[in-house]
């Protein structure tokens, strides 16, 4: 009899280990915590104070809500997958979702198109990563790393369609890139002040931030960004937009830090309108070959008339090569509209020798205004030794340099001017300022160089009224004896 006993009980034990249960929320519109799926099916979640523990798949149907607005841990087991058709919420101080075995894990979470997403201040480590199926989706202050492939296999953040936004999050040490599109999603994406670090632990050959084409019409901003290399990830880039498949990309890279990856900022394929603006992009040489990558900037792209590319007021040093134009690229340097221009090279090179800029088309490219060897000023033969175009292979188009600012000419004006500054900044309807410099006139200018507004100042105390979108702008104070530009964000 005692036999008959332990072996029952052996039986109900092995029963009870085997019962977790996959749980589908039963879409009758209701808002449902951790805690009421736990109710309803202890088998799916646990709960031990405040950690959870999710033993089966979790489906959130299409009226329903899962919100998580406490702070919390939520533990996953091996391979399982939280998928939602209605809304999801994460909003508190302090989430944690993270795999019950750091060892085994999660397969990640994938929103459903037409699902309702928000997650903020979470940090999601060790699962399969977020796929992005929805055209409403907002990430914001949250943490992503040591992520693995599960729902996802090309980006920790996958996107498909839609506006997403991506705010002020740390993705680091995952082991894909941190955000991606395929190359036929139509994505309009906001990438607003990350710090993406050390992503593609895979070592594939794929940039930390991997995007397709844009919805027309609608640009992808890639703005105020950290995006750091890791020695180790010799086949990471930096950023790269890529149109190989049909349609455009429209997009504004704009006040990023780039370094220590394989390449800066590649545009790949054919028909963009992109707007390169005031990056600092540093030291993109981890692979070591100039044959293969390392320019600060790769522009491979014939785009239709009309279409531009704009590289305006970036910082590109120490680079293999500084920017390197391919195939039929066109791309706008600086004009005389104005357009462009002011943008700072340093030490780019390889093999001894030092390549600003690169022409590897038959185009003609306009490139005035620029400062070729920084912290020197210097001579039209100077500059020309660090561009390589028609004169030095007759193949090859022309790149048009003068006339260049370099070094100490640009230093005199800075310092001249060091404490000159307008308010309030971010501004709204006007800005303020005290001419004690002597100023003649005002300019306001577009991040493209595009000339918006410009107006005739008197001494002392003025005030000039700005009606412009939200955005950031140049505004450069003139007069006869030099300028200075200073950067205004409109609110």
């Amino acid at each position: 009899m005692k036999k008959i006993t332990l072996s029952i009980l052996v039986m109900f034990f092995a029963i009870a280990t085997t019962i977790a249960q996959d749980y589908t929320t039963p879409n009758t519109g209701v808002v449902w915590t951790l805690d009421d799926i736990a109710t309803a099916s202890p088998s799916t979640v646990t709960v031990s104070g405040n950690e959870y523990t999710l033993l089966g798949n979790l489906t959130v149907s299409e009226n329903d809500t899962f919100i998580i607005d406490s702070d919390l841990t939520l533990l996953i087991d091996d391979g399982l997958r939280v998928t939602i058709f209605g809304a999801f919420t994460v909003d508190s101080d302090a989430v944690t979702i993270t795999a019950l075995d750091e060892s085994a894990p999660y397969d990640g979470f994938r929103f459903e198109q037409g699902s309702d997403i928000s997650i903020k201040n979470a940090t999601i480590t060790y699962g399969g990563g977020l796929r992005v199926l929805t055209e409403d989706f907002l990430i914001m202050g949250c943490t992503l790393s040591h992520n693995v492939s599960g729902t996802t296999s090309s980006a920790v953040i996958q996107l498909s369609r839609g506006t997403p936004q991506i705010l002020n999050n740390t993705i680091s040490f995952n082991e894909n890139p941190a955000i991606g599109s395929a190359a036929n999603s139509q994505v309009a994406a906001k990438i607003d002040g990350n710090h993406i670090e050390a992503n593609n632990q895979a070592n594939a050959n794929r940039p930390q931030i991997n995007l397709g084409v844009s919805i027309p019409g609608m640009v992808t901003d890639i703005v105020n960004n950290t995006i750091i290399g890791h020695p180790d990830n010799t086949r990471a880039g930096g950023i790269a937009l890529a149109n190989f498949v049909g349609g455009v990309i429209y997009a504004n890279i704009a006040e990023n830090t780039i370094q220590n990856n394989r390449f800066g900022i590649a545009i790949l394929g054919g028909n963009a309108e992109v707007n390169i603006s005031y990056n600092v992009i540093e030291d993109n040489d981890i692979e070591g070959d100039p044959n293969l990558r390392g320019s600060g900037i790769n522009v491979m792209s014939a785009s239709a008339a009309g279409m531009d590319i704009n590289i305006v007021g970036n910082e590109i040093r120490r680079n293999i090569w500084g920017i390197t134009l391919q195939q039929e690229a066109v791309v706008n340097l600086g004009d005389d509209e104005p357009n462009g221009g002011n943008n700072i090279f340093s030490e780019n090179g390889n093999g001894g020798v030092t390549y600003a800029l690169y022409n590897n088309t038959p185009n003609t490219i306009m490139a005035k205004n620029n400062c070729w060897i920084e912290g020197e000023e210097s001579t039209a033969e100077d500059v020309e030794g660090v561009i390589f175009h028609s004169v030095d292979d007759p193949d090859l188009g022309e790149v048009i340099f003068e006339p260049f600012l370099c070094g100490v000419t640009v230093g005199v004006d800075d310092n001249k001017f060091a404490d000159f500054s307008f308010y309030p900044n971010p501004a709204t309807q006007e800005i303020n300022f005290n001419n004690t410099h002597l100023f003649e006139t005002v300019a306001i200018y577009g991040i493209q160089g595009n000339l918006i507004q410009t107006k005739n100042i008197s001494d002392g105390h003025n005030v000039m009224e700005i009606n412009l979108p939200t955005g950031l702008y140049l505004v450069k104070f003139s007069n006869g004896s030099g300028s200075v530009t200073k950067k205004l964000v409109v609110q």
